[in-house]
């Protein structure tokens, strides 16, 4: 499917210019110090959302049945999980299946997205090992020591 983009003041002052586009693609409206807002037939939206959820229950049932072949199809589709240790790429498989099944049952994807992103970061840290080394610490101290704080102080 195609989509079309048009700023945002375009569609204020005069939605009869950027409607007609949604019969052909979805329209993304560009703003400037907001999130870009996407416009979309229902018929489609309805269609995406049906075909979500039967491809992640259809996924979750895989991987239940077939774990190792569930982690292969995810590895297809996200090669960075090479760079995961084999408990990490588990654990990122599960977590990921689960919040896919959860958001194609509630709409709710955002909570997979920002999952997906998180690993992905953790896998491309792996991926350099002098990066990884530095982020596994130890870490020295860098300001003045604190003292605790005396409860039957004053402040």
């Amino acid at each position: 499917m195609a989509v079309q983009a048009f700023s945002y003041s375009a569609f204020l002052r005069g939605p009869s210019q950027v409607l007609p586009s949604l019969d052909d693609a979805d329209v993304i409206l560009e703003r400037r110090d907001e999130e870009n807002l996407v416009l979309m037939r229902a018929e489609r939206f309805d269609a995406t959302a049906s075909g979500l959820r039967i491809a992640a229950r259809s996924l979750a049932i895989l991987a239940r049945r077939d774990r190792g072949l569930a982690e292969e199809v995810l590895a297809e589709e996200l090669p960075w999980l090479h760079w995961l240790s084999e408990t990490e790429r588990t654990s990122c498989v599960r977590e990921l299946l689960a919040d896919l099944v959860a958001g194609a049952d509630t709409g709710l994807l955002l909570p997979f997205a920002r999952n997906l992103a998180s690993w992905r970061a953790t896998a491309e840290v792996w991926s350099d090992p002098q990066l990884a080394h530095e982020l596994q610490g130890p870490f020295p101290g860098d300001g003045p020591e604190l003292h605790r704080p005396d409860p039957g102080g004053t402040a």
